[in-house]
């Protein structure tokens, strides 16, 4: 870039256009000069003084400027920060002026100082000013690098079982080379087709070199597209300025990118390439830019200076693998079968023995009481050794089935115990020898005895289980039962002993053998079952036992149950039960049987079950009465709209107080069905409006009259209006929601729509534009209004049956009108009886008589100003309203 630094500028003064000069002095001091110049002169000019003042004055015209030039220059150099200054705003200009040798070689020194120590100072700075150049390069050759070893692994992977695969591998061997190179060698077969030199910043095509056989369309065009596209990608997506789009792809072809400070090289290669060729087409670019920098970057269309170029871009197109067309090595292929043939009858002898070893070996390892510790196989032997239980099977015996020669066999086997259970039940039932009404079996790897024996052999089945603890399988002999006499008498008394246990009135507190006696004691009730009874069926001798027992009385609810239907003679219209534990008395009784009971209910809750009367009724007239009151107070409490303040019984009548919403049940005719006497009841009600929802949806309907279309609901307690209706009607609902809201009920108002009534409109608007119209004085129209009181007849009967379809009701409203001739009153009473008269007329043309209304206006209404020129017969009329509910 070229400074815009003017150079140092020394002020320069404007020349004088002063004329007040005196010139006659000036002329004398230049004759002084001259006379000091030449003294021949001096003779002539007798008159001029010979030293003149004004010689300051001459000099200071002459040379003044010179003078303070010199004066600020000088002050200049002695001031170093000015210096500094002056020099630095001519520093730039001169850089860039000077030769580029001489530069370099004055400023090399100073600028490795002050790199040196720079570096020393500080060296993160310069790591982040060379991170941007270095690691784009440093990511772009490990990427290559990475592509290059998928390359490789990729297609020798792809060759490594084919028999090209082999061959090369042989061709490996053979040469030394590695098996990757080789596959790379034979299978990346490409062409470079073109290669093009494109000027990074102008995007125009430098120089372009096309192989031989290729073809394409104009260089020129081709290189201004791939600038496009360099260009395209950048601004899309962000990318940074050094950055570029390296591989493109067409189906055979591929597009190769490598970029330069200045220029582009993009070569076209048909097949598929190994990745060091884009060291080789890096290297053509670095010379490329190194023989010719200058020219790239001042590049302007010209390749005059770039005529070197094109012999570089041809070693470029030069660089191409063909396919081997080498005939096919039969003989090689020959003496592989020779070697391979015998080798794999040997291979897979070897493997269909190995097999068959090791499905005996599997064999024996699942064979129980048998374990083996080692095999091997060597030398075309096989050798096996481990342990082995006598009772387990002969390793010997199971060769015979595997197909494994037994004389190539050589075994060692160390005998042993085995503590598998099917093993040590055959050394018990070996050496315990049980009886016949004993079997042993395995259960769960448990060895289980049962069945009966004597208490000799239980003895010795006791110390076999005590030694097979330390390690084998438990031997369970609890299920064998000792057939003793002694044992069965003991056994016989236990099973007596549980049957009274589970008697309910019998305690069992003690019970023994001793001297093949027996002994018992504890409680019984009286109620409860007799033990001496209870010995019979039980194999026990009765004249061996000896029993004690304390009588007592069982709070078990089965005696108390007895008990009580014993003491408290319980009528027939009561039922005792137990239930859950309790007894529960049910029915009916007098209020004597049922004190009764009250007291033994009372004397039970010390300890005993809970003794439940509540469900007895009591048959006493008085009660009988109460009952059906509290029905009756209980049924008006479940009814809407009624509240029970207060309620007595007093004197054999009954006292109710409350509150009672008019729209709510009469509480008198609830009466019946009671069985109370209403001439016994006295009843004192305050009225009130209740807010239960379905009185409120009753007002509402009453208050509000919704139309047809509208329908009042009740959801989860609140009240939904539905449908649609008129504007007015809206107004009404939501000011009523307002109202009601205040006092706690909800009336939904937001489902209600306006009701369309746009199809109404137009014939709406046609009625009250309709007048009838009288003579002066005159109640009944004229004879030319007959028509149109046919016309308005047929539209009011249209309109009231369109308004009932659409869910509203239809009033029109006959006002009748006079001119103000005439008294006030007068005029008032004749434009009254003038919508009288209409309608009659209307009502005898079959408009029914409630869907009109009539109102005499008189004067107050005039369609027109009276002094107009029509003002008296056009207000003499009657007019039409129509209003919807």
């Amino acid at each position: 870039m070229t400074s815009t630094v003017d150079p140092i500028t020394l002020p320069q003064r404007t020349a004088s256009n002063d004329t007040e000069i005196d010139r006659e002095a000036l002329a004398r001091l230049l004759i002084e000069i001259a006379r000091n110049v030449d003294p021949d002169y001096r003779a002539r000019f007798d008159g001029v003084p010979t030293a003149d003042p004004r010689m300051e004055t001459l000099r200071q015209l002459l040379v003044s400027r010179e003078i303070s030039e010199l004066s600020r220059v000088t002050h200049l150099l002695d001031e170093p920060e000015q210096l500094a200054a002056a020099v630095g705003d001519v520093l730039s200009n001169a850089a860039a002026r000077a030769p580029h040798a001489q530069l370099g070689e004055a400023l090399a020194p100073a600028v490795e100082r002050a790199v040196q120590r720079s570096i020393q100072k500080s060296p993160r700075t310069l790591t982040d000013i060379l991170y941007p150049v270095f690691l784009p390069a440093i990511r772009k050759s490990i990427g290559e690098k990475i592509d290059q070893t998928f390359q490789s692994l990729n297609e020798t992977l792809r060759h490594i079982f084919t028999w090209h695969g082999l061959k090369w591998r042989f061709e490996s061997w053979r040469t030394g080379a590695s098996f990757s190179e080789v596959v790379l060698k034979h299978s990346l077969i490409y062409r470079v087709e073109h290669v093009f030199l494109i000027n990074r910043n102008s995007g125009l095509l430098i120089a372009h070199v096309t192989a031989d056989n290729a073809t394409s369309e104009d260089p020129q065009l081709i290189s201004s597209m791939l600038s496009a596209i360099q260009d395209f990608v950048k601004d899309s997506f962000n990318e940074k300025e050094q950055s570029g789009l390296d591989t493109i792809r067409f189906g055979d072809l591929r597009l190769w990118s490598e970029v330069g400070p200045f220029a582009t090289l993009v070569s076209v290669i048909r097949g598929n390439p190994p990745e060091e060729l884009h060291e080789i087409v890096r290297d053509v670019l670095l010379r490329i830019h190194d023989e010719c920098s200058q020219a790239l970057e001042q590049f302007d269309g010209d390749s005059s200076q770039l005529a070197g170029i094109e012999a570089q871009l041809q070693t470029c197109v030069e660089l191409k693998q063909e396919e081997s067309n080498q005939g096919f090595p039969w003989l090689v292929v020959a003496a592989a079968l020779l070697i391979l043939i015998p080798a794999g009858g040997w291979f897979f002898l070897s493997w269909q023995s190995g097999q068959r070893w090791q499905a005996y070996v599997s064999r024996l390892e699942t064979q129980p009481g048998i374990i083996v510790a080692e095999q091997k196989i060597r030398g075309g032997q096989f050798y096996i050794a481990g342990l082995r239980d006598p009772l387990g099977a002969d390793p010997q015996s199971l060769l015979s089935g595997t197909q494994v020669d037994p004389a190539r066999v050589h075994s060692q086997w160390q005998l042993y115990q085995s503590l598998e259970p099917e093993f040590v039940l055959k050394r018990l039932t070996a050496s315990l020898t049980p009886p016949d009404t004993v079997r042993l079996s395995i259960v769960n790897d448990r060895i289980v005895a049962e069945g009966e024996a004597p208490d000799t052999w239980i003895d010795r089945a006791r110390a076999a289980a005590r030694q097979l603890s330390a390690g084998g399988p438990e031997f369970d002999i609890s299920k064998v039962r000792d057939v003793s006499p002694e044992a069965r008498a003991a056994e016989h008394w236990q099973a007596y002993v549980s049957r009274l246990g589970t008697q309910p009135g019998i305690i069992v507190a003690e019970q023994k053998i001793r001297d093949g006696q027996f002994y018992i004691a504890g409680l019984r009730d009286p109620l409860g079952a007799d033990p001496q009874s209870l010995l019979s069926g039980t194999q026990v001798d009765p004249a061996r036992v000896h029993s004690q027992w304390q009588l007592y009385q069982s709070l078990e609810p089965e005696f108390v149950l007895k008990r009580l239907t014993a003491s408290l003679y319980p009528p027939d219209t009561v039922r005792l039960s137990i239930v859950n534990d309790r007894i529960v008395a049910e029915g009916e009784a007098p209020d004597t049987w049922i004190d009764r009971a009250r007291a033994a209910a009372r004397q039970l809750s010390a300890g005993g079950p809970e003794f439940d009367i509540s469900k007895v009724r009591d048959v006493s007239p008085e009660a009988r009465a109460a009952e059906h009151w509290q029905y009756y107070v209980s049924r008006l409490e479940a009814q809407p709209g009624i509240i029970v303040a207060q309620q007595t019984a007093r004197g054999g009548h009954f006292y109710i107080s409350g509150l009672r919403d008019p729209l709510a049940a009469d509480p008198q005719a609830l009466l019946s069905g009671t069985e109370v006497d209403p001439d016994r009841v006295h009843s004192h009600w305050q009225f009130y409006q209740s807010l239960d929802p379905k009185f409120v949806v009753k007002r509402l309907t009453a208050s509000l009259t919704p139309p047809k279309s509208v329908q009042l609901s009740i959801i989860q307690g609140r009240i939904v209006v539905v449908g649609e209706a008129p504007a007015a009607w809206i107004n009404r609902a939501q000011a009523a929601a307002e109202q009601l809201s205040a006092d706690g009920v909800v009336l939904d108002v937001s489902q209600l729509h306006e009701l369309d009534l746009a199809e109404l409109n137009h014939l709406r608007e046609a009625i009250q534009t309709t007048d009838i119209f009288f003579s002066s004085g005159k109640v009944v129209p004229g004879p030319e209004q007959i028509p149109v009181l046919d016309r308005l007849a047929g539209q009011i009967k249209e309109f009231a049956q369109d308004a009932r379809k659409s869910g509203v009701t239809a009033r029109f409203m006959l006002t009748g009108h006079s001119d103000a001739t005439g008294r006030e009153t007068a005029n008032a009473s004749i434009s009254a009886a003038r919508a009288e008269t209409v309608r009659a007329l209307l009502n005898k043309r079959g408009v029914a008589p409630e869907l009109l209304l009539v109102r005499g206006a008189g004067t107050f209404e005039p369609a027109v100003p009276e002094n107009s020129q029509t003002g008296s017969s056009t207000n003499r009329r009657v007019s039409v309203t129509v209003n919807l509910d």
